[in-house]
């Protein structure tokens, strides 16, 4: 039996991600809320929301994690080539709701999406 913690609105903390369950990988807590301060509390701790419409928010801190560390990435010769011919611009917090929106739209090879209407708005 599985026993994670459950957060209600009140709870002002998660626990620590060291208490992140193994099977399922990184599933944390339970419950809680969508607040911003909740959000950005929970990213700056390496915790996620991820659930499916009409269940409680899980918090998932999985142990492999993707790190991006932009003073060591490595651009290829033809990346580089490619991007000097100026066909494609980087850019960043430029369209978020929109990426998020895109993300979350309905496609033929899938069912759901976990980037339900409560999490676009939060």
């Amino acid at each position: 039996m599985i026993s994670l913690p459950w957060l209600d609105e009140d709870t002002s903390g998660f626990p620590p991600v060291e208490a992140a369950l193994r099977d399922p990988d990184g599933l944390l807590a339970v419950g809680g809320d969508l607040s911003p301060a909740r959000l950005v509390q929970a990213y700056s701790l390496g915790i996620f929301p991820w659930y499916q419409e009409g269940e409680p928010i899980l918090w998932w801190s999985p142990s492999l994690r993707m790190g991006l560390f932009p003073e060591r990435l490595v651009v290829s010769r033809s990346m580089r080539k490619l991007l000097r011919k100026g066909e494609f611009e980087v850019t960043f917090d430029r369209a978020f709701a929109r990426v998020i929106a895109n993300c979350a739209a309905w496609r033929p090879e899938r069912t759901a999406t976990w980037i339900t209407d409560d999490m676009q708005r939060a």
